[in-house]
């Protein structure tokens, strides 16, 4: 079995924290081959900067898929070119990052894909549908993974039934709420949404007298992380090697010591 382990949105210094503290041992319990993060609110809660990206890299993990506010800082510009483990959304228009990259474990060789969907989000180029399309007719590859970062509940399960075949995980990303409906459909795996690492007590990470001001007082504050205890969430899943089809899927959630 290749045994992958993938986290949730990493939001801000609770997030990493979480990680630093629980995912050595994490990767030692469930003899984890690959871990793959979402990472772009990784830097107070929009984008990444290159201190973080090598600091997370440090901690183990080894490839990043990202997301809407994957240029809200300006280092990604410096850090996309160079680097040869992080990919972008596809279909949001930029010129520079890749959107699947390829690399092998125990022989096989993996895809991983990124992908916005389109129902409440902004700045999408084209429909997730027609994108995966297209990256499929162009990627040659044993095992698919792929990032579907977005809001909509309906158009990620759509995006599960349009491509279960083809792929052999679907990951959904963005809402940093974890959702209770991981499964395996046709030998592809699939989660609405991985869920967060971040602080526990929050709003999706952010910080709470932030958004109740907003909600309730019209009121407008400057963006503030939550802090406090935090939560990691994400999946260990199990891949056969000789199918290349998901075999196991299970949600974790750990709250930082």
């Amino acid at each position: 079995m290749i045994r992958i382990l993938y986290l949730g949105d990493i939001v801000g210094s609770s997030g990493r924290r979480v990680i630093k503290q629980q995912l050595a041992r994490l990767k030692q319990q469930y003899h984890i081959d690959v871990t793959i993060a979402n990472a772009e609110n990784a830097a107070h809660g929009k984008g990444i900067t290159k201190k973080i990206y090598y600091q997370l890299c440090d901690m183990g993990i080894d490839y990043f898929s990202m997301g809407n506010h994957t240029f809200a800082k300006k280092d990604i510009y410096d850090l996309l070119p160079n680097i040869h483990n992080m990919v972008v959304p596809a279909n949001m228009g930029e010129e520079i990052g890749v959107h699947t990259i390829c690399f092998e474990c125990k022989g096989k060789k993996i895809a991983l894909s990124n992908l916005l969907t389109e129902v409440f989000m902004y700045g999408v180029t084209q429909s997730p549908f027609e994108m995966m399309s297209e990256i499929l007719d162009q990627i040659d590859c044993d095992i698919h993974i792929v990032d579907i970062h977005g809001e909509a509940t309906s158009e990620k399960i759509a995006f599960l039934y349009a491509f279960k075949d083809k792929l052999s995980l679907i990951v959904g990303t963005h809402t940093h709420v974890q959702t209770a409906d991981e499964k395996i459909v046709d030998g592809c795996g699939y989660i609405t949404d991985l869920g967060m690492c971040g602080t526990y007590h929050s709003i999706l990470g952010r910080d709470i007298d932030e958004i109740l001001a907003r909600f309730l007082g019209q009121e407008k504050r400057p963006y503030k992380i939550a802090e406090g205890q935090a939560i990691l969430h994400g999946i260990v899943v199990e891949i056969d090697e000789n199918t290349n089809r998901c075999h196991s899927i299970q949600r974790i959630q750990i709250m930082e010591e």
